[in-house]
């Protein structure tokens, strides 16, 4: 006879404010959105929804991302956000357009893209 355990259910405290941080790359757009300490609450990338190769950085895509990513929030009661954008893939506007359209109201948009002060080393000059 075998017996079954019962999970314990977690509880939700209310998050009426958080962060949404968009990375878009070249290659990919990765959406998280947290609570002001930086808990994530839930996140999101292309590869999750069957887009594969080039079509994963496409604005469509993170669209796709975003609207599943406040439906998996909509627990908390998450209503404010301030978006912080990295990255200079094509996803990025829609992403933010997207955040808006989904009934998030953004607080503020901040570019975090890490920029190189002096860059590397370059090379040496030939020599023969």
């Amino acid at each position: 006879m075998a017996i079954k355990k019962q999970k314990k259910k977690k509880n939700i405290k209310p998050v009426p404010r958080g962060r949404a941080y968009i990375k878009a790359t070249y290659n990919n757009t990765i959406v998280s959105l947290t609570d002001l300490t930086g808990n994530v609450l839930a996140w999101a990338s292309a590869g999750r929804f069957g887009f594969k190769g080039p079509k994963k950085a496409t604005p469509y895509a993170a669209s796709v991302i975003v609207k599943k990513v406040v439906e998996d929030v909509q627990d908390y009661g998450l209503k404010d956000v301030q978006v912080f954008v990295k990255g200079v893939g094509m996803g990025r506007e829609s992403a933010v357009r997207s955040l808006y359209t989904n009934g998030l109201n953004i607080l503020s948009i901040k570019d975090v893209t890490p920029l190189p002060h002096n860059g590397c080393r370059p090379r040496g000059v030939r020599r023969v």
